[in-house]
């Protein structure tokens, strides 16, 4: 947990690494994740680059990749996606080795596919000269039977031979796509002019196309016609509708014959289509395995040479020079990467990194894990921190889910939510495995722990509240007694219970744990909860604003601006705690002093003056109240008039201080500031030696000091009256933030109330309708089965998604401006380390 404290301390660094040595090296880091590099070829063409010929060779290679995968899942061969390691990148040696080999396996696989591609054709040839055989022959001998003129005409030799050649008819057999059929059928009608008569029979089964593998429908057709000149339209008309056209003999003996040899050559080239796709099968599978270790080593490859195209090049071209940003805490570790790469290509000259001196803002770097990564996310959704500033994440581990559980506050609820959370966490590996596209499905599970506190903390407060679906649960017994006789019950619709009463005496002690379950049976049950749930806000709200404001002590000693602690920190804090933290102290005084059981008058109830009323007359200097009982002080303690007015003069003193304070201090400081001091960029250093670790820190914290004082003078420049107008903004920006932020966490008390009442209204009018059901047995356990499956429904959907995600966004509301604008900026930029688990994931996730 110290780790989200603040970010972590960033350098600046330079690497001097050998060319030689420099793809290792940039490889190592990759792995490690440690260095975040900066592009110092900005005003080169990124074509002009001294890598870019690596760069498209890899992605030649993932062109190649991609090819392969396309057949692989063409065929339904399953890839195995879960690597237990994932490999590393290839050595520069080894990438000619896999160039060769990707080059053959494309080879091998294009040749099989066009060699299965023409089998398939030849295949599909064939099948359909089947089909036109068989079709045809029952076509032929339906002319033979109801067409004796037809028969005539073909089987019969005619007397004249003038009249043979003119008289006899013709055909045309052939196959076409059946969508095509229509529109072939009426252009033949139209060439011909109707003299052409055609028969057509629908094919059940579809084929197969050979390119693409899709399934065709096919019809077979066979046109009968006189004369040369229609023939060749007609084949002209079958090519335009790409049909096409088989021979088939008039004789049925010729038909026969070659319909036997067809049928024996299909089942020859369906033997040698079955081997070929056998060893097609054999060889994508040897390839399905190695394809994750081929597509992630390429995938290294060009993100290495994307890096190394950051780099400059020296002067004498005797080594790459890169600028990163690293963890101080991670300067060894990249140092050590720097080795192992000179060590790995077997170089004898080190590569070494030198610190420098830099008044940029480094990137913002919070350490998180599992556990910490969601509260992380929350915070960075609405900006990520400055750099060193301090980090809300730590403390909305247990404000977020605490926050929400007062606004859920139902034990029933909180325990379903905590059950799914549950899941979620205690199989998070096996979920992980999977990586599911689903978007909605990815966001609970990327909050599990989130949900899994939330749940944890709305079982407490259901607790508190005595609330666990919409009933109470009777732990610890109660401490209020009815004493009534059967009149008084029967006549009285209500009727005012007493304290359990011990030796004549009302018992004072508080209840075990949360509220006496006698409430959820009282008539003015909203009236009380109401009062306590309202109060409660108050004061959770009134602690959680002076605990955001505290922060600012946090960013003030680190980065030594202790004017802001005298100008701005004490002012803001006071004003607040004069005002809000007094009106919630109200609220414990009213609860102590004022008790039924006391014998002085003037603290009974009904002498308990309004804390509303009490806070409203000290803002309108009102020191009067009207209708206040006999008896009764308008004040709860003596002095209490005196002291609201010191408090109110205070508060009113401190908005000045706001106001003027930080604007004269700066202007001030400019004047006595000496001529010429500037901060100069330390990055122009020569010295390349590493630092030692104390040395780094040191280094460090100088920086961070400069940083920390260009800050504080960033307004020196400016004139009095801008200076002004920014302070006024702010000024009038907090003291009205603290009225409507306090204000504002009422949404715990009106959104406490509103699942409690809907909880209620959901078991009264839909499950105690089953429970209540005047009906036999066995149709009233039918009965209640079908209620119980509503309120089930209803309970999962209503309560628990719709009311939990409203809680979740006002709680958010509550962290992102009640709390975090109290003291954190939010204007920094993310630290993106060069990382390959990231660059895979990334990829993965936009496939």
């Amino acid at each position: 947990m110290g780790a989200m404290f603040r970010s972590e301390e960033m350098a600046l660094c330079q690497l001097f690494i050998q060319p030689e040595a420099a793809y290792l090296s940039v490889s190592e880091l990759g792995e490690t994740g440690t260095v975040q590099f900066r592009d110092l070829n900005g005003n080169v063409n990124y074509f002009q680059r001294k890598f870019v010929n690596e760069v498209r060779r890899c992605d030649e290679l993932e062109r190649k990749l991609r090819y392969i995968e396309t057949e692989v899942r063409k065929d339904g061969v399953p890839i195995p996606d879960n690597l237990t390691e994932l490999p590393r990148a290839p050595n520069p040696r080894a990438i000619i080795d896999l160039e060769a080999h990707l080059e053959k396996t494309e080879n091998d696989i294009l040749e099989l596919s066009q060699n299965a591609v023409n089998l398939k054709s030849n295949y599909l040839e064939l099948t359909e000269l089947q089909r036109v055989l068989e079709k045809t022959k029952v076509f032929f001998t339906e002319e033979e039977v109801n067409d004796s003129i037809t028969k005539a005409l073909i089987n019969e030799e005619p007397q004249n031979p003038a009249l043979t050649v003119r008289g006899r008819l013709e055909f045309v057999g052939g196959v076409i796509n059946r969508e095509r059929v229509p529109a072939f059928e009426r252009m033949l009608w139209r060439i011909s002019r109707g003299n052409v008569f055609l028969r057509q029979s629908e094919l059940d089964k579809p084929f197969e196309d050979p390119a693409t593998g899709n399934q065709i429908y096919k019809t077979v057709f066979v046109a009968f016609f006189q004369g040369e000149q229609l023939k060749a339209r007609i084949k002209k008309v079958c090519a335009g509708f790409h049909a096409s056209l088989y021979p088939c003999p008039t004789s049925p003996t010729e038909r026969q014959d070659m319909l036997k040899g067809v049928q024996t050559r299909l089942q020859d080239l369906n033997l040698v289509l079955n081997q070929t796709q056998d060893h097609r099968q054999r060889v994508l599978h040897n390839v399905a395995r190695e394809l994750p270790n081929w597509s992630i080593m390429v995938r290294k490859m060009k993100a290495i040479y994307h890096t190394m195209n950051l780099f400059n090049m020296d002067v004498s071209k005797k080594c790459l020079i890169g600028e990163c940003w690293v963890p101080i805490a991670d300067l060894g570790t990249v140092q050590n990467c720097l080795t192992e790469g000179s060590r790995l290509c077997g170089s004898s000259i080190p590569s070494f990194l030198n610190v420098i001196h830099t008044d940029e803002n480094p990137p913002t770097f919070n350490r998180t894990n599992r556990f910490t990564k969601g509260f992380q996310n929350l915070i960075d959704a609405y900006g990520v921190a400055s750099y060193r500033e301090a980090n809300p994440a730590l403390y909305t581990i247990i404000t977020f889910p605490f926050l929400f559980g007062v606004m859920f506050g139902d034990a029933g609820h909180g325990l379903i939510m905590l059950l799914f959370a549950l899941i979620m966490v205690l199989r998070e590996k096996k979920f992980l495995a999977e990586k599911s596209d689903d978007e909605i499905w990815n966001l609970f599970f990327g909050g599990r722990y989130i949900i899994l506190l939330m749940g944890l903390f709305s079982i407490y407060s259901g607790f508190i509240y005595n609330d666990a679906f919409a009933k109470s649960l009777n732990i610890f017994g109660s401490s209020w007694r009815a004493k009534f006789t059967y009149n008084d019950t029967l006549y009285n619709k209500t009727l005012e219970l007493y304290c359990h009463a011990d030796a004549g005496h009302y018992l004072q002690t508080p209840y075990p744990l949360g509220m006496d379950p006698v409430w959820s049976l009282a008539l003015n049950k909203i009236v009380f909860q109401n009062s306590f749930k309202m109060k409660l806000s108050i004061i959770f709200g009134v602690a959680h604003m002076i605990f955001g404001v505290c922060m600012n002590i946090i960013n003030i000693v680190n980065f030594k601006r202790y004017s802001v602690l005298f100008l701005e920190f004490f002012p803001q804090l006071l004003f607040l705690m004069l005002l809000f933290l007094y009106l919630a102290a109200l609220m414990f005084i009213k609860w102590v002093l004022y008790d039924a059981s006391t014998s002085d008058e003037a603290y009974q109830p009904r002498c308990a003056p309004s804390v509303l009323i009490t806070f409203i007359n000290m803002m309108m200097f009102n020191k009067e109240q009207a209708n206040i009982p006999t008896n009764c002080s308008e004040y709860m303690f003596e002095g209490q008039g005196i002291l609201q007015t010191v408090f109110l003069y205070l508060a009113l003193a401190c908005i000045p201080v706001m106001l003027f304070g930080k604007p004269l201090y700066i202007t001030y400081k400019g004047k006595n500031k000496s001529p010429g001091k500037s901060y100069s960029n330390g990055s122009a250093s020569q010295d390349i030696e590493l630092q030692t670790q104390e040395t780094q820190m040191q280094t460090q914290t100088a920086s961070t000091s400069n940083d920390a004082m260009a800050n504080q003078h960033s307004h020196e420049g400016d004139g009095f009256g801008e200076l002004m107008i920014n302070q006024t903004i702010h000024t009038i920006e907090y003291v009205l933030s603290t009225v409507s932020h306090t204000a504002s966490y009422l949404r715990l008390w009106a959104l406490s109330l509103a699942h409690s009442q809907l909880s209620e209204v959901l078991w009264n009018r839909l499950l105690r309708m089953g429970l209540g059901a005047d009906h036999e047995e066995y149709y009233k356990s039918a009965l209640l089965f079908i209620f119980f499956a509503a309120w089930a429904f209803f309970t999962i959907v209503i309560l628990v998604l719709m009311e939990g995600l409203s809680a979740f966004l006002h709680t958010l509301r509550l962290h992102w401006v009640e709390f975090m604008t109290k003291f954190y900026e939010g204007v920094g930029y993310p630290f993106q380390p060069f990382y390959f688990k990231s660059i895979l994931d990334a990829e993965d996730a936009e496939e």
